[in-house]
């Protein structure tokens, strides 16, 4: 019986020092990332207790952070009846506010397609955005998954500065205070330039040429925007690498050339006849040139159609006596 009384003493003693061994001391974090607006005991204490809701510091900007000394940590605690912490020989706590970072291509996005619509711009695509090199992506809240709204936007054309204000749905700190951003805003277009210089005559391959998006107001406005235009054509003259191609730039390809020796095809609705000839110019398909005929030593016209081949019919300028001289 006395035995079984010195246990329960025994108990009764030592149950406060089991309670107090399961309330484990407050310690800071080093580190600690917030989501909210308030720095909260719980959020810079392990095993904060009944007072973890309480703030004591307001939180960096979205996506920013910065370092609380641990002095100043201890005297807010103690304002909060935290007395007991365990520093863990800390110095300071970083502190960081968690956010999702819009990028500056995303926003360019929606200040094109904002300002194509209220300067009836035919494609967003087609205007260019630089931002000053001040702006920086924008931070929102990290559950916010909305796209960036542009509320409005104001584009000095006398030298395309443009300002806008940019919010998004769902955003508390964005309501707040819409982000203001500022840049240049230029209209696009794309041309045709020339990967190489190409000289007279040569005919242009699809590796030789480059699509380029150029400032509209430096592009001259018959500049082929389309690379079917000039595939398979000729410089009509030397053109330089880089260069923007027009159509008075390019002919067809000559396939033949002066001096060449030619067939020379006579057609009328009755009768096809051929002889040998000598090209006096050259020629491109389709082209109107003078041949030789050798024999008669007269000159006819004729339209080149293939390769070696020139064909003079009734429809071409050449006349009856210079055609009986001819055959």
């Amino acid at each position: 019986m006395r035995f079984f009384k010195a246990i329960v003493l025994l108990c009764a003693v030592a149950s406060p020092f089991a309670a107090f061994a399961q309330s484990a001391t407050p310690a800071l974090k080093a580190e600690v990332t917030i989501t909210g607006d308030f720095v909260r005991i719980g959020d810079i204490l392990d095993n904060a207790g009944a007072r973890a809701s309480q703030p004591i510091f307001r939180a960096p900007e979205l996506g920013g952070h910065g370092t609380i000394q641990v002095h100043r940590v201890m005297e807010a605690l103690r304002a909060h009846g935290v007395i007991v912490v365990d520093t863990r020989n800390l110095t300071e706590v970083l502190v960081s506010r968690a956010s999702r970072s819009v990028t500056l291509s995303d926003l360019g996005r929606a200040i094109a397609e904002a300002a194509a619509k209220r300067y009836e711009v035919a494609n967003a695509s087609d205007l260019s955005v630089t931002f000053d090199r001040t702006m920086n992506p924008l931070q929102v809240e990290p559950d916010n998954a909305e796209a960036p709204r542009v509320v409005s936007i104001v584009v000095d054309q006398r030298n395309n500065r443009f300002e806008a204000l940019i919010d998004m749905p769902g955003s508390i700190a964005l309501r707040r205070a819409p982000a203001r951003f500022t840049g240049s805003l230029v209209e696009t277009i794309e041309v045709v330039t020339l990967a190489r210089p190409i000289p007279r005559g040569e005919t242009i391959r699809e590796s030789d040429i480059v699509v380029e998006r150029l400032i509209r107001a430096d592009v001259q406005t018959d500049a082929l925007t389309r690379t079917e235009l000039v595939v398979n054509q000729a410089a009509r003259r030397a053109l330089r690498s880089g260069q923007t191609l027009r159509a008075a730039d390019l002919m067809k390809p000559q396939i033949i050339s002066r001096d060449d020796a030619v067939t020379i095809v006579f057609q009328t609705k009755a009768i096809t006849l051929t002889l040998r000839g000598k090209a006096m110019g050259n020629g491109a398909e389709g082209e109107t040139i003078s041949v030789l005929n050798p024999q008669s030593k007269r000159l006819v016209q004729g339209v080149v159609t293939a390769p070696g081949v020139v064909t003079v019919n009734e429809t071409h300028p050449v006349t009856t006596a210079a055609v009986n001289n001819a055959y």
